[in-house]
């Protein structure tokens, strides 16, 4: 999922609170910052921030489920694609 190709990306205005700001710099600063690691640090946290609340939301829709039955239907799935790659493959 990760694009080198300038044409993919948006510019985006945000507004952080000049502590943070400060703080971001100067981590950045200390392990080397290149051209772009503002950007690349923004985007890395947006999509950790989502793949987080996507975990919390199939965790809340599936907490009366009991735990085996969500293991044996993650290992279906899991079959499945693995039937579907394979297949394609040969």
């Amino acid at each position: 999922m990760k694009s080198t190709d300038e044409d993919d990306n948006v510019r985006l205005t945000i507004f952080v609170p000049k502590e943070t700001d400060l703080l971001l710099r100067t981590h950045l600063a200390q392990t080397g910052m290149r051209k772009g690691a503002i950007s690349k640090f923004v985007a890395d946290a947006v999509r950790w921030q989502l793949f987080h609340l996507n975990v919390e939301a199939a965790q809340a829709h599936n907490a009366d489920v009991p735990s085996e039955q969500l293991e044996d239907e993650i290992e279906q799935a899991l079959a499945e694609v693995r039937q579907e790659r394979f297949a394609k493959r040969g």
